[in-house]
């Protein structure tokens, strides 16, 4: 993604919208996260969420424009994104490209083939 974000940023606004954690030691961590040293707690307050979230953006450099999603994970419901997904949100507030949900559907790939075919949008 960051790689899209470099190339698209002047013509495509990126937003990461941080939701509920996937792997959370207090309910269903997973060895990799262990292994990675990824282990957070399922956030509980907003500042929680916001620490967990920032470490994310942090160990993972995104460069790109980070929010966190409300504890009422009113963005993930709206979007069912969790644990991931790809979305493009055009000018009237449509979805105008959706992926499967991740971590299968999690295909930069094909966000990266619908922004090139739809380019002629974004000059």
């Amino acid at each position: 993604m960051e790689r899209l974000h470099r190339e698209w940023k002047e013509r495509v606004g990126f937003l990461m919208v941080y939701i509920s954690e996937a792997h959370p030691s207090d309910e269903w961590q997973m060895p990799s996260n262990v292994e990675q040293g990824v282990v957070f707690e399922q956030p509980r307050s907003d500042s929680a969420r916001q620490d967990a979230a920032g470490a994310c953006c942090s160990r993972l450099k995104v460069a790109m424009p980070c929010v966190v999603d409300s504890l009422d994970n009113a963005v993930d419901e709206a979007y069912a994104a969790w644990p991931e997904r790809l979305f493009v949100v055009d000018a009237a507030g449509r979805i105008a490209f959706a992926t499967e949900q991740g971590p299968w559907g999690y295909r930069p790939e094909l966000l990266e083939r619908w922004l090139v075919d739809h380019s002629a949008r974004f000059t």
